[in-house]
């Protein structure tokens, strides 16, 4: 699982792409298209006449209860720059998301409900992605909003064979039975001894489910053919975001984000990478890791020459000061005053983007496919650095192999999460629900956190830059454009984040 990682990107505008345009897929579930992204930015205009980001607006004071609210039954809801469904879409909200908007309706076209204005921009139509009703079943049924800004929004479990079934409502103790027979126990206790532990404690159950009621769809949501209390079975290679799991009949089971139940036991939960990567603070430096194993430190001893004092740990990060013993290929000294031999070191080369936004003091992220390296500048100062996993074509042909696209392109579109999915006539099919932090930079490609595996420093995807979870989570929130608060998605084809990917 941990190779496949080719973004859904919609077709809403007609573009049909191939798994050979990066970690692009030809289809997405329905609900989740989004408008057709724009193509290569290969010639970019002088960095002083791009627009600079808007400056971010801060953070309303907390609505009182009685505050109006506008909630989305979708799984997306566009939000508009006017209130005119022909208007710029800014972004969008997901089923569940409530926020605050204006009290009376607006003068709009194209929304016979009414259009609202939400916080901190932005128009949203009541009708079949929107509610005013804060007791909509979608809106209950949600429970929680993804854990934006930690390593990752929801909990995750990938199915294994034979994959869960999924249900709308609680199945009966028989239902199970005769659905799994004896291998129901089995996964129980090995689910039990292998998997719980790496979950939360378990929520109640929700009470309209204990009820006996039906779990509704989003609008927009993949809705299959509807047995007694299921929507049929995941596929083998898919995985899904929880928002929640709680306990019944003896059993853990997850409520996914597209508010199907599924049982927990049938599925691994990853062992997700704990690596980050590490901030360079005010007072500068260049970003370091230790790419080997059994790396000796040093520390000044009680005469003043270096000892051997300690162990540097393998994919360590370290901030260099530019002093060395025994020239530049010697020991080097690290910020925290450690010494480390250059030798066992991964270290990026400093520079200066093509485009010129490092000269107008402008955020850029540089990535080195090379030395799986990211860079993510203010200016010509780093301010943050992580190993990668890029394409596992490498240097090839991104049209003809699984490498990840070179040049300088713009972030155009940020997700808090989307699904990811591989052609189901090919060896690769999967079905990745719920990718973390994704930020689209050309056609398919994308940096996004990577949950299904640790080997960041080495290529590893189908094109896109995997990023571990904290890493993806960092940069999602200091890149343009931004996503407000309370919304799943933004985009913003001319004035997002450069980022400059090489050899």
């Amino acid at each position: 699982m941990g190779s496949r990682s080719m973004p859904a990107l919609g077709a809403a505008a007609g573009l049909v792409l191939t798994a050979a345009l990066g970690c692009a897929s030809p289809a997405e579930p329905p609900g989740r298209r989004a408008d057709e992204p724009p193509d290569v930015l290969a010639a970019l205009p002088d960095p002083s006449e791009v627009p600079a980001p808007p400056p971010a607006t801060a953070s309303a004071p907390p609505a009182p209860s009685e505050r109006p609210r506008i909630a989305s039954i979708a799984m997306r809801n566009w939000i508009y720059n006017e209130p005119d469904d022909r208007s710029t879409k800014l972004g969008y909200l997901r089923a569940g998301a409530v926020v605050p908007r204006t009290a009376e309706p607006v003068t709009g076209r194209g929304c016979p409900g009414g259009w609202y204005g939400i916080e901190p921009r932005g128009y949203v139509c009541v009708g079949k992605g929107a509610t005013l009703d804060l007791d909509n079943p979608v809106v209950v049924a949600a429970l929680h909003a993804p854990r934006r800004g930690r390593p990752l929004p929801y909990d995750y479990v990938m199915s294994r064979e034979p994959p869960p079934h999924l249900f709308y409502k609680l199945p009966s103790l028989e239902e199970q039975v005769r659905l799994e027979g004896q291998r129901r126990l089995a996964s129980i206790a090995t689910f039990a001894v292998r998997d719980a532990g790496l979950l939360p404690p378990p929520d109640p159950v929700p009470p309209f489910l204990l009820a006996g009621q039906s779990l509704p769809k989003p609008y927009g949501a993949e809705a299959a053919l509807a047995f007694r209390s299921r929507r049929g079975q995941a596929k083998l290679e898919s995985a899904f975001g929880l928002v929640s799991t709680f306990e019944w009949t003896g059993r853990r089971w997850g409520l996914t984000t597209e508010l199907d139940i599924l049982p927990v036991d049938r599925t691994l939960v990853p062992k997700v990478s704990t690596f980050a990567g590490i901030e360079v603070g005010a007072e500068g430096g260049t970003p370091a890791f230790v790419e080997q194993h059994e790396v000796s430190s040093y520390a000044p001893g009680a005469d003043g020459r270096l000892v051997a004092s300690g162990r540097a740990e393998h994919r360590s990060g370290h901030v260099l000061t530019g002093r060395n013993e025994g020239g530049p290929h010697g020991l080097l000294e690290t910020a925290s005053g450690v010494w480390l031999p250059w030798g066992a070191l991964r270290i990026p080369e400093l520079r200066e983007d093509p485009a010129g936004f490092a000269r107008e003091g402008r955020k850029w992220i540089d990535v080195s496919i090379k030395k799986q390296l990211l860079v993510a500048y203010e200016g010509t100062r780093p301010v943050y650095a992580t190993l990668v996993s890029t394409g596992r074509g490498e240097l090839g042909d991104p049209e003809t192999t699984q490498a990840t696209v070179r040049g300088t392109f713009m972030i155009h579109s940020k997700h808090i999460s989307g699904t990811m999915d591989g052609d189901e006539s090919s060896d690769d099919a999967f079905d990745l629900r719920d990718v973390p932090y994704i930020q689209y930079f050309h056609k398919g490609y994308a940096l996004h956190g990577a949950y299904w595996h640790d080997r960041f420093g080495q290529v590893r995807s189908h094109g896109c830059v995997n990023l571990a979870p904290a890493d993806a989570a960092w940069l999602f929130e200091w890149t343009e454009p931004a996503v407000p608060e309370g919304w799943h998605g933004a985009q913003n084809p001319s004035a997002g984040t450069l980022v400059y990917i090489h050899g």
